[in-house]
């Protein structure tokens, strides 16, 4: 390992004391790459903390590496012998003098056993204890905990199923279709559905033989399948005593249950839905003594008017900016002043909900053509700007997209007043957004905002699957089109 690059960053230092004297981190070493180590950076920056990115092979070069007081080589492309490298991460920390380690989204950011190693080294893990990550990330575990809390959940096992007979008693209880989900999964992965007894009995082994090889854990449950089911989560941020919520996100915009678009509030719940959402996330974080940002996860059946939780993620979300649109909190620095042992700074009371807020991921990737992977060079680049637009990206001219991780190139967030309000200037920026070199998802936003039951709120997990078997044609043209006005 050796060191790459510093930079001066005297007059950042010089802005961020005078906001906050850093108590315990002096140095922040940001264990992850792309948008969220450049947002970790920053956010670092305005606190007074130095902040030491760590790179990989293809990440020599990137944005957060240029803007970090000091880069650390840490291994070769593959995020296995980089990213995913508990040592040589740990290692890094060793050698830039870090006094936290800020994992990011992804990763190793929810993985218990490097954020005890983490803690082992003597040094903080910005976000929660390795204790709450290892019983929150079980979903099987954090089902448990949900239903100690009074909180409710799908119907479905009590814990992992260990027999084929346990899961058939389970699924004729509940009820067909039953969602088969691994205990360690995320991300979408892990899960398969049995529409009958027959299907149970061919899907259950392939799915544990699929969580043993894919998350080193063969254990899966069942839950009752939603199928039109909205995928809703509640912001929540703790000191490890003190708990509040800063609303909701509607996340139901999927493909292969990966989002793709959020907005925040969500367009389905009523006022008193909305209370009891956010009442319900908060009793559970406190019950497990939660501290930093966490999200917790639910399905919301629209037809019963009933929510059920799913799952918790014990780290900063990609969709984050549409909370902080919407409250005016900035998530990533409280994190930070969390991490550095500060109290709460926030009763429920101050956190307010204004206006309305919508992400696109614009991924590099080509929808037109199933969504195939499109790594290059960045030859062009014109970011959509005024009013109420923020953007959350790594990309500059002249970099190059590498082949080896998600394919998430930036984010287009945009808040105004009311939806309706957010709708028209998300539409105008994406009109002027333009990446030249690569192909992007920005295509499917622009064609989703001219949909009819998008623009209403209308949607749920199931609804982009079919609107995109029906809209390969429109998708080509839309993306000829913006190239021609281009």
């Amino acid at each position: 390992m050796s060191a790459m690059s510093r930079v001066n960053s005297s007059d950042a230092d010089a802005v961020g004391t005078a906001f906050y004297q850093p108590r315990r981190i002096r140095t922040v070493l940001v264990a992850n790459r792309g948008e969220i180590a450049v947002r970790v950076i920053r956010a670092a920056h305005e606190l007074g903390m130095r902040a030491v990115a760590v790179v990989s092979d293809a990440d020599r070069e990137s944005l957060a590496a240029r803007m970090a007081d000091e880069a650390v080589h840490i291994g070769s492309s593959h995020a296995a012998k980089s990213y995913l490298n508990p040592s040589a991460i740990l290692a890094a920390a060793k050698q830039c003098g870090a006094d936290a380690i800020h994992p990011g989204y992804g990763f190793l950011s929810e993985n218990a056993a490097f954020a005890a190693q983490v803690e082992a080294a003597g040094l903080i893990f910005v976000g929660p204890s390795s204790n709450v990550i290892a019983t929150m990330g079980d979903k099987a575990k954090a089902r448990e905990t949900a239903q100690r809390a009074d909180v409710p959940t799908v119907p479905g096992s009590n814990g992992i199923v260990l027999s084929l007979d346990e899961a058939r008693r389970i699924a004729e209880r509940i009820g067909y279709p039953v969602m088969i989900k691994a205990a360690a999964g995320g991300g979408g992965r892990g899960i398969r559905v049995a529409h009958d007894a027959a299907q149970l009995d061919a899907e259950l082994p392939l799915a544990q033989r699929e969580a043993q090889a894919a998350f080193g854990n063969g254990g899966v449950y069942l839950e009752r399948f939603i199928a039109r089911a909205r995928h809703i989560e509640v912001q929540v941020l703790g000191d490890g005593h003190d708990v509040v919520h800063l609303f909701e996100r509607e996340c139901s915009l999927q493909r292969r249950r990966q989002k793709i678009m959020e907005e925040a509030p969500s367009p389905s719940l009523t006022p008193a839905l909305r209370s009891a959402l956010c009442a319900s996330a908060t009793r559970l974080a406190r019950q497990v003594g939660y501290r930093s940002a966490g999200t917790l996860e639910y399905l919301f059946d629209d037809a019963r008017g009933e929510f059920y939780f799913i799952e918790m993620n014990t780290r900063i979300q990609v969709e984050h900016p549409v909370t902080e649109a919407i409250t005016g909190v900035d998530l990533v620095r409280e994190t930070l002043r969390i991490a550095d042992g500060e109290p709460l700074r926030l009763s429920q009371s101050d956190i307010v909900m204004r206006g309305a807020a919508i992400e696109c991921r614009i991924n590099a990737e080509d929808p037109a053509h199933d969504f195939r992977p499109s790594p290059g060079r960045i030859e062009e680049l014109v970011w959509p700007a005024g009013p109420g637009v923020r953007i959350d990206s790594m990309l500059y001219p002249g970099y190059v997209v590498p082949p080896f991780y998600d394919s998430l190139l930036a984010k287009l967030i945009v808040f105004d007043e009311s939806r309706p309000a957010t709708l028209a200037r998300l539409a105008r920026a994406l009109a002027e957004l333009h990446i030249g070199g690569v192909k992007t998802t920005a295509q499917l936003h622009r064609a989703l905002l001219a949909d009819d039951d998008v623009r209403a709120g209308r949607y749920h997990t199931n609804y982009l699957e079919a609107w995109l078997a029906a809209s390969r044609e429109q998708l080509a043209a839309a993306a000829a089109h913006h190239e021609e006005a281009a």
